[in-house]
């Protein structure tokens, strides 16, 4: 099995090991298949194709690789009680998604959370998406920014930082807001709450943003600073907004159909203008942000999963160890 370099430096040096999707593929070749059509169905998200193959080609071999690391994790834990002399329980091994609108993350990010629970060593796996910490459409449009959502400055950073922080140092329980796709806002009165899982999944467009740098020069913490491994989603820009106005033509008869939903003066556009729409919404919002903000962290992740056109993954990047 033969594994080739990737990014490489002038000197042919990389910080990634490329692999080929058949080459991945072959690492699972002895182990077996955990999920079913029905629960394939149930995961997928809206206009990703996701199939039995796919999951035993590329997300059964990183479940497994990601249990090593949660293993790993749980060694290096034990070593350093023993070398320090104390006992205390380890804390959740925490794992960033990111990635572009439409690109398939959340879709992803619930098979791992699915394939993760079924391997002995993480029962208790649990998924929460940056949503939540957007600020409510009120505070949005007090800040002007209501057009930049999904923008950093669309966050409250502080809270977000400080919610992932005190799951990674171990807190009983932590809750989170609630966000709805539906209202696009957050729910007064709903939150999502995390009892010390095994693993916790972070899902989200900026989630391997670095840390800002504050007034005085000195730089703060970033999220990604508390994960223990990352990933990022990749593909061409071209195929993405293919796919944001696909996910967008269906969502009329689905989610923009509903009378409490924010999008549902979309419903009823014919196809050239609901395109139209999409595009316009694509050009002004989230290419710039996917430019700007969520390609530059691309090379900050441990494992790069590259989609083709028809969403299916054909190769992998993973960072050196």
């Amino acid at each position: 099995m033969s594994l080739q370099r990737s990014e490489s430096a002038g000197d042919g040096a990389s910080p990634f090991v490329e692999l080929e999707r058949a080459t991945w593929a072959r690492l699972a070749d002895r182990m077996e298949q955990p999920l079913n059509q029905d629960d394939i169905d149930r995961i997928r998200g809206l206009g990703d194709p996701l199939d039995l193959r796919e999951i035993r080609d590329v997300y059964l071999p990183l479940s497994r690789l990601l249990s090593l690391y949660v293993e790993a994790s749980g060694e290096l834990h034990t070593a350093t009680q023993t070398f320090l002399g104390e006992s205390t329980q380890r804390t959740p091994f925490v794992i960033g998604v990111a990635g572009s609108v439409a690109v398939g993350k959340s879709t992803i990010a619930r098979v791992l959370r699915e394939m993760l629970q079924r391997w002995p060593s993480t029962p208790n796996v649990q998924l929460v998406t940056t949503d939540g910490f957007l600020y409510p459409l009120a505070e949005l449009t007090r800040r002007g920014v209501l057009d930049r959502k999904g923008f950093p400055e669309s966050y409250d950073r502080r809270a977000l930082l400080r919610f992932v922080a005190e799951i990674k140092s171990g807190a009983e329980e932590v809750r989170a807001p609630w966000y709805s796709h539906l209202t696009y806002d957050i729910v007064p009165g709903r939150e999502v709450v995390v009892r010390r899982p095994d693993v916790l999944i972070v899902e989200g467009l900026n989630v391997l943003a670095p840390a800002r740098p504050r007034g005085d020069g000195t730089t703060g913490l970033a999220l990604s600073d508390f994960f223990d491994f990352s990933l990022y989603v990749d593909a061409k820009t071209s195929y993405i907004e293919h796919w944001y106005v696909e996910r967008f033509l269906k969502l009329r008869s689905g989610a923009f159909a509903q009378p409490e939903s924010y999008f549902h003066r979309y419903a009823s556009l014919s196809d050239e203008e609901a395109v139209t729409t999409a595009r316009s919404i694509w050009k002004r919002i989230n290419e710039p942000n996917l430019i700007q903000n969520v390609l530059p962290t691309r090379g900050r992740a441990q494992l790069v999963l590259t989609k083709d056109a028809d969403h299916s993954i054909r190769r992998m990047l993973l960072r050196k160890v």
